[in-house]
């Protein structure tokens, strides 16, 4: 009987390294559609998170060729597509942000690994600023705490970029009530709210905010995908988290979570593989 248990266990561990050597190597298309009446006419984005460096075919190749056959009004880039390590590599994430803004109009938001690379320099040199730099020369401009309006859909896209202190391990940090009107002012509530904000943990509050459109990622799907269970593990240690991928709702406010397209530290995906997001977004009847 215990050989048997045994003889399963090694069975099942097998599987899932198969399934992860598969799904880390691969990407999926997934498609929303979300309805705001302050909208004047639809509009399609792309949403990329967590690419980590990772490149799907040569030069991200197949990423690029599944992004024009979408052929999107914009891009949405929820921050990490680089990884805060000590090699200090980001040649792949810029890469990838030069080929999409000579196409397409890039909207990019912060992540804790792009914010990390800022905050401790001692660690990781001048990454941080040559990484600017490039995304400035491909005409890309990060919007920390910033918003942009786009008069045509009468869409304003908001980029926020939280504290440390929002993504501690093993516990959640309670995000006072008026810290995202002291980051970043009062919401436009004239037209469609869109807001970028990497870390989803904190839905509610940019719901109570007065975000319309949330897009996020941060939690890489859980890592592993369990039938009925969702994620497993989020980057914050948290087992089985509440926003591991997909769409959730509160009020008036829809949030897109990503799972990712990359992966870092620990480098699996198990019935998990990364997500090319489309977002349709419409005018109210």
């Amino acid at each position: 009987m215990i050989e048997e248990i045994v003889i399963f266990i090694i069975i099942i561990f097998v599987l899932c390294l198969l399934v992860s050597a598969a799904d880390c190597h691969r990407f999926v298309t997934v498609e929303y559609e979300i309805v705001c009446d302050k909208l004047t006419r639809p509009c399609r984005l792309v949403l990329l998170s967590d690419l980590h460096n990772k490149s799907f075919g040569k030069e991200n190749e197949k990423l690029l060729k599944a992004i024009d056959g979408i052929s999107p009004d914009a891009v949405l880039v929820a921050g990490d597509m680089l990884t805060a390590s000590g090699n200090k590599e980001y040649g792949t994430a810029l890469a990838l942000m030069k080929r999409l803004a000579s196409r397409y109009r890039i909207y990019y938001g912060m992540g804790n690994h792009e914010y990390r690379l800022k905050l401790y320099p001692d660690q990781y040199g001048e990454t941080y600023e040559e990484y600017m730099a490039g995304l400035k020369e491909a005409g890309i401009a990060p919007l920390v705490n910033e918003s942009i309006y786009l008069p045509e859909y009468n869409l304003s896209v908001c980029g926020v970029e939280i504290d440390r202190r929002y993504y501690q391990r093993l516990r959640r940090y309670p995000m006072d009530s008026g810290y995202l009107a002291g980051v970043l002012g009062q919401p436009e509530t004239a037209s469609c709210q869109l807001l970028i904000a990497h870390n989803p943990e904190y839905f509610e509050e940019y719901a109570a905010w007065g975000a319309d459109v949330v897009v996020s990622g941060h939690v890489h799907g859980g890592i592993m995908k369990l039938p009925f269970l969702g994620g497993v593990l989020s980057p914050g240690l948290t087992l089985f988290p509440r926003y591991d991928g997909g769409r959730f709702e509160k009020g008036r406010t829809t949030m897109i979570l990503s799972r990712g397209l990359g992966t870092h530290t620990v480098p699996l995906r198990i019935f998990n593989p990364g997500e090319l997001v489309v977002i349709h977004l419409k005018p109210g009847k």
